[in-house]
């Protein structure tokens, strides 16, 4: 039957509404519990309440020895004597050029700045030479691999790690927001979750009819929905509450606080989104977004360049999303991390290649910030891996296991990191 053809003479009916394609654009999540991809949303729990975990994947290889540079190591310097940053108190180099000193060690590369004073207030925590047991230095693999929650890509949950998280702290309440895709394409950590939706936008979110009937529709669904007690009645009366808050949410109206200017990037109009959704109230529990183009084979330069615009989006994304949430930041741990690093030496393409170990930031209020957390091997050729790399000395799932268990309130880290006993770094304050 047409469109056309149902909307003359339709007397909806549940199935009717998830056979015609006129209702909701999550209409599924009626009928079978939805969810969404790169925005996880879940009612909170009000006598318990938890954080809201941000992560941002940099999906290419994220070069940490030129992010967060261990400039006291000569190696570095003779590594890469056309892509190094020159240490803090360099004199010959001009202060745009220099790197910004944050142990005594090691320095951020310029662009990072704008995270320098939240590094300095305590709420942002570095991690270095950390990662997977990955050593493919295949971006599909070692992607996979990490996105699932695995040592390395092989036998283990076809599941991601944030999709078994939202698994293990479902509740029958959750809302049919629980989770959401900004854009077309499911991230691996969230492969296997239900209620799952891929958006472009916070306003793809809405009832999906010809607006000459649209308010017949959204009448007609109220009266469907309102009498009924089971589940999926259940579900049709928190979609359409949730429909009618988002009603009010225009993403494009919306004013940071505080003077936050968010990048009009992929990356910054996503935290901007995030922020959004996170003053609405509606229950945000995760928010999982991604950031390519760190795969810097060529021209990845040492100030300018490739790298340094890339670090300058990720920077001012996340700066201005800390200082548009505030004080609500308190509530909020922000997750940022890659597949792998980078090769210590450069390349003939003014660039570096595959490498091992990288950095991960992690930030917000409950964070213990202000310090590099590392067991750093070296970069000296005897101290590199068996192929000349900097050794992982952190398991990543240390750092993601300790979030969820300390700030998530998740008692079942073991079956979100499966045959893995995560070992305790100190990096974020349990919720009481």
């Amino acid at each position: 039957m047409k469109q056309a053809e149902v909307a003359r003479s339709w007397r909806p009916s549940r199935r009717s509404l998830l056979t015609t394609g006129l209702g909701l654009s999550l209409a599924s999540w009626a009928g079978q519990r939805s969810a969404l991809a790169d925005l996880a949303i879940s009612r909170e729990n009000k006598d318990k309440p938890h954080d809201i975990l941000v992560t941002i994947f940099l999906r290419g290889g994220a070069d940490g020895l030129n992010s967060v540079v261990p400039y006291m190591e000569d190696a570095y310097y003779r590594g890469r004597p056309n892509l190094s940053i020159a240490p803090p108190k360099d004199p010959r180099a001009n202060t745009s050029a220099k790197l910004l000193d944050l142990n005594g060690f090691f320095g951020f590369h310029p662009a990072l700045a704008p995270l320098l004073p939240i590094y300095r207030e305590g709420q942002l925590a570095i991690l270095h030479a950390c990662g997977s047991h990955d050593t493919t230095r295949s971006h599909f693999e070692a992607m996979a691999a990490v996105e699932r929650g695995l040592a390395a890509q092989g036998p283990g949950p076809a599941s991601g790690w944030i999709a078994r998280h939202l698994a293990t702290t479902e509740r029958t309440d959750d809302s049919p927001l629980r989770a959401v895709a900004f854009g077309g394409t499911l991230p691996d950590s969230l492969r296997g979750a239900t209620n799952t939706v891929a958006l472009e936008s916070i306003t793809d979110f809405e009832l999906q009819a010809p607006k000459e009937k649209l308010q017949h529709y959204q009448d007609a669904l109220s009266a469907l929905y309102k009498p009924g007690k089971d589940e999926v009645f259940h579900a049709g009366q928190e979609t359409l509450a949730v429909l009618d808050s988002l009603r009010k949410i225009d993403p494009a109206q919306y004013k940071p606080s505080q003077g936050a200017q968010y990048p009009d990037t992929d990356l910054g109009r996503g935290m901007r989104q995030t922020a959004c959704l996170i003053r609405a109230n509606l229950g945000l529990e995760v928010a999982a977004l991604d950031r390519g183009g760190w795969d810097t084979h060529y021209a990845q330069g040492s100030t300018v360049g490739i790298l340094s615009l890339s670090l300058d989006d990720l920077a001012k994304s996340v700066a201005a999303f800390h200082r548009d949430l505030g004080v609500e930041m308190s509530r909020v741990t922000v997750v940022v991390m890659t597949e792998f690093g980078r090769r210590v030496a450069e390349n003939s393409g003014l660039g570096t290649d595959h490498g091992r170990a990288s950095f991960m930031f992690l930030l917000g209020g409950g964070t213990h910030g202000g310090q590099v957390y590392t067991k750093w091997p070296g970069i000296e050729p005897h101290q590199l891996d068996e192929t000349g790399d900097l050794k992982v000395t952190t398991d990543y799932r240390d750092v993601l296991a300790e979030v969820l268990s300390h700030r998530m309130r998740n008692d079942k880290t073991s079956e979100v990191f499966v045959n893995y006993s995560p070992q305790p770094m100190g990096l974020v304050t349990a919720l009481k």
